[in-house]
């Protein structure tokens, strides 16, 4: 035979109504699923490539035919 656990609400003042408890138990409930999901971390985004630290480094230059157009311009 399965243990009957304590009510884990009970109402200790006052004479509420089978609404008001269900409202306090749906209020309750979301603020814990509300929780739960701040605790797990978002999925990282992307990398926008306008952000990207390599774009400012220039590859090696050497003498050659149009060689100055590279000197200068980003890869």
């Amino acid at each position: 035979m399965a243990e009957i656990s304590p009510p884990y609400l009970r109402v200790v003042h006052g004479d509420a109504t089978a609404e008001e408890v269900a409202a306090l138990v749906t209020a309750l409930a979301a603020v814990a699923a509300a929780r739960a999901g701040a605790a797990r971390p978002e999925p990282a985004k992307p990398a926008s490539a306008w952000t990207d630290r390599s774009r400012r480094v220039r590859s090696a230059v050497h003498p050659s035919p149009g060689g100055w157009r590279r000197s200068a311009l980003p890869r």
